[in-house]
């Protein structure tokens, strides 16, 4: 089967480090998915306004051509990256066929320049990743309560404390900066680093935000224009 994409996703974040582990984890991230010309068709979209929620299939797109092979065996870092799991029991972006599939909140249909496009919050994707499918979110077959997760159950993520000067903050617009806080409030260094004078980097909104992280508290450094 050869599949192309129909759409190209569009927001602030433009690398890996700094992306959501999960889709819905930090809703005040927005993006737009921009449709292909050859889909960009109103006829397409009929009704979609009707679902809150949509299933984005997706590319791994950042993953390098050094991980051009898979393992069975990865290494989630929710478990710190030294215990293996089988690929097929993880959401790890290497595989053998490198697609994800994440739930984003629907916000609205508008129309850029010639193009249709969604404009959606929650997305875990990269700025420019590519969509292959889109299919809505249907509650009573796709939400499941009460049931395992396996590894995640006893495992969590630990949010940090965020020190971020205010003038630096006021480099960023509301929406733009609870957006930006929350990503640095889930931690997105890997989570075997644990180096309080190094300084870590995220881009985003065009602007690369240093900071360090020192036991629980994360201070943002410098924010430099890109």
């Amino acid at each position: 089967m050869n599949i192309t994409p129909i759409a190209y996703y569009h927001t602030k974040l433009h690398s890996k480090f700094g992306l959501p582990r999960q889709s819905g984890i930090v809703p005040e991230l927005q993006g737009m998915i921009v449709f292909e010309p050859e889909y960009s068709k109103a006829d397409a979209l009929r009704g979609i306004e009707g679902f809150d929620y949509l299933w984005l299939i997706w590319e791994f797109s950042l993953n390098g051509k050094e991980h051009g092979t898979w393992s069975p065996l990865v290494r989630p870092p929710l478990l710190g990256g030294n215990c293996y799991m089988g690929v097929f029991a993880t959401r790890s972006p290497f595989r053998p066929n490198p697609l994800g599939l994440s739930s984003v909140r629907l916000l609205g249909v508008e129309k850029r320049a010639d193009r249709l496009a969604l404009f959606v919050s929650g997305a875990d994707l990269a700025d420019g990743t590519p969509i292959y499918d889109i299919k809505p979110y249907v509650e009573y077959a796709d939400s499941h309560t009460g049931v395992r997760s396996g590894f995640v159950d006893s495992n969590t993520w630990n949010t940090l404390d965020v020190d971020f000067p205010e003038d630096l903050r006021s480099m960023f617009g509301a929406e733009d900066y609870d957006a930006l806080h929350k990503l640095l409030e889930l931690d997105p260094r890997p989570q075997y680093h644990n180096d309080p004078q190094r300084i870590y980097g995220i881009s985003f909104a065009g602007y690369d935000i240093r900071f360090s992280v020192s036991g629980n508290l994360l201070t943002v450094v410098k924010v430099v224009k890109l």
